[in-house]
Order: structure tokens, then sequence, then C-alpha cells
């Protein structure tokens, strides 16, 4: 025993390292197998729930990508439609089990 401390064991090889793919580094959907995206699928369906306190929707759709439906609902919201449809399709980002981004990757939970 040099230097008074007993002799160490290594870790098993890959203990304590991440087996991150760097294709999907939010992981991987288990149903689909499709990468997740790196937009949250609760900020994006609360951020279209805004016109119900002020009166705007379309944001949670320019979050998550799909630039053409929120710049629509941005337009419509001046004209009421947009924020009911706003309002409607928050719900049904809620309610979805898998709303995708604007590249087609799975919102993360």
């Amino acid at each position: 025993m040099a230097g008074g401390y007993p002799p160490q064991q290594q870790p098993p090889q890959g203990y304590g390292q991440s087996q991150v793919d760097p294709n999907a580094p939010y992981g991987v959907d288990p149903k689909t197998g499709i990468p997740y995206s790196d937009k949250q699928k609760m900020l994006a369906a609360g951020l279209q729930l805004l016109p119900v306190v002020f009166p705007i929707g379309g944001i949670g759709r320019l979050y998550a990508g799909h630039v053409g439906t929120g710049v629509a609902q941005i337009v419509l919201s001046f004209l009421c439609i947009g924020q009911f449809w706003s309002i409607i399709d928050g719900i049904l980002m809620f309610v979805n089990e898998s709303p995708t981004d604007g590249q087609g990757r799975i919102l993360r939970p």
C-alpha cells in the first residue's frame, strides 16, 4: 500500500457516461421512433391560449415553428376569428398525444 490508500477499482466501461444520440439530443418518442423537438408541448399550447388574456393569437404556432399558421392566426386576430382559432388550436395541442414542430419532430412533453 503505497501512500496509505488501498487501490481503487475502475468503474465498468460506459458507467456514468450518458448515452445521448447526437441526432436526438432530447430523446426519441417510444411509440413512433421520431426524435423529440427542442420545443416543449406545454409551452407551445400555453402560448396558443394567450387570447384568453391578451387579444392576440398564434404565438404558440410561431414558437413551434409553424410560421404560416402563426402569422395567419395573428392577422385574423384583428377580426376575432384568429383568437377563437388559436384557443381551439391550443386546446387541441394539450389534448393531442403528439403535436409536431415546423420540422415534423414531436414536441417534447
